[in-house]
């Protein structure tokens, strides 16, 4: 937990000591489904996996060339004689003699009393007569049973996001169908009689509802199943109804906006009527207001609605929420260090997290921000391919000052 920093604003919350708080809040899910492997892209494994075979099940060569008894080759001259071939799938059926090797290609089972395999660009063939070149040490070339997995040895656990080399690899062991964890469903709206649907036409005072756009891509990219219930009108009995239906349909239940000191709508009141919420001010820059809590059996969380604000706490504290939910472990984000292309301003008090483009110069990794960092910019966040991590307390930085950069994760990317 964070102590109260001297130049923090009273009352604010640390983000770190938010996220805490809020996994202790959630619990994983615990229902769960079999599905096929074909099916299983991105879901959650529900259980650990062991392998059933060994894996490689058998000595395989790992390149095309000759395989042969290394013992062979002292009273040889390093000239063998070809008996055959082996090819993947159709291994060499026959008995070798002493001073014989086999004609072996890629991933081929490694006849039975060779121990070697020498790269055919190692080799010399006249006829049958193989000569093996400055021949390596025995064993060489050769993947050996079990030298990745043993029968019995745990694949992967419960938690996994199953992605394309977790797919391959459960084929690898024999893995048809896994069990995974129900996708999480999430019912999102927004509320607002100024917000207007995308292609109508803006009266004065109207803008359009971008959030729900952003929100539906997040939640896309999280894997999670969604429900939008659209733009709800500033009427306490539409926004009591759309809360109502939205906590009876989902487990989570997102808003954008409502969740303000000064905000003049009906949202804080239905909540407080209906739920058990929790408004929180965070020491965090884009994004300070946060509500939640429970709507009957759903979680709720309120999000800012300045654009990137929303953006921003739904990938610093709802991400990590769900991440519990639906069985994942917690990864804390990865930070690396780069070098400030551009000064920024700041003043102490909140963490900031600016959009940044991260790239490599000659001198190594370097970050500038997209511009101006307003909450309601959402360009900057189309722009970006990372956060600048600004601590607390910290103020100014100048060009050239080492930074912490977050570059994004694949629900931002």
């Amino acid at each position: 937990m964070h102590s109260q920093d001297p130049c923090s604003k009273p009352g604010l919350m640390h983000p770190d000591d938010a996220i805490v708080q809020l996994l202790s809040q959630v619990e994983t899910i615990t229902d769960s489904e079999v599905v096929l492997l074909t099916d299983a892209l991105d879901r959650i494994l529900a259980e650990d996996l062991a392998s059933q075979i060994d894996l490689p099940p058998f000595n395989n060569s790992a390149m095309d060339g000759y395989a042969f008894s290394f013992e062979d080759l002292a009273g040889s001259n390093g000239v063998l004689t070809l008996a055959g071939n082996a090819y993947a799938g159709h291994p060499f059926g026959g008995q070798l003699k002493p001073g014989q090797c086999v004609r072996i290609m890629t991933g081929a089972p490694v006849p039975a009393g060779c121990d070697t395999v020498q790269m055919q660009e190692e080799a010399e063939a006249n006829g049958d007569q193989i000569h093996i070149n400055t021949p390596k040490a025995k064993g060489a070339n050769v993947r050996c049973r079990a030298e990745e997995l043993c029968a019995g040895d745990k694949v992967l656990t419960s938690g996994t996001r199953i992605r394309a080399a977790e797919m391959g690899v459960l084929a690898t062991v024999g893995v048809s169908q896994v069990r995974v964890y129900r996708k999480l469903k999430v019912a999102f709206f927004s509320t607002g009689d100024e917000l207007r649907p995308v292609g109508s036409e803006l009266a004065p005072g109207q803008i359009y509802d971008s959030n729900r756009y952003s929100i539906r891509g997040l939640l896309e990219k999280a894997g999670m199943e969604w429900l939008d219930l659209g733009v709800i009108p500033d009427s306490p009995d539409a926004i009591r109804q759309a809360f109502r239906d939205a906590a009876s349909r989902a487990d989570v239940v997102l808003t954008s906006g409502g969740v303000s000191v000064g905000d003049a709508d009906f949202t804080k009141q239905v909540l407080g009527e209906e739920g058990q919420i929790t408004f929180w001010k965070l020491a965090i820059k884009p994004g300070k207001p946060f509500a939640c809590g429970r709507i009957g059996k759903a979680l709720f969380c309120g999000l800012p609605g300045n654009p990137v604000s929303s953006m921003v706490t739904f990938q610093k504290l709802v991400w990590p929420m769900l991440r519990k939910m639906q069985g994942m472990a917690q990864k804390p984000p990865l930070l690396i260090e780069a070098k400030l292309a551009s000064p920024i301003r700041k003043q102490p008090g909140r963490v900031e997290y600016q959009r940044g483009i991260l790239s490599r110069n000659a001198q190594g990794l370097s970050v500038r921000i997209t511009g101006s960092q307003g909450s309601g910019m959402l360009t900057s966040m189309s722009l970006a391919n990372c956060f600048v991590h600004l601590a607390q307390n910290q103020g100014d930085t100048a060009e050239g000052e080492t930074v912490l950069v977050e570059p994004f994760d694949s629900v931002l990317d």
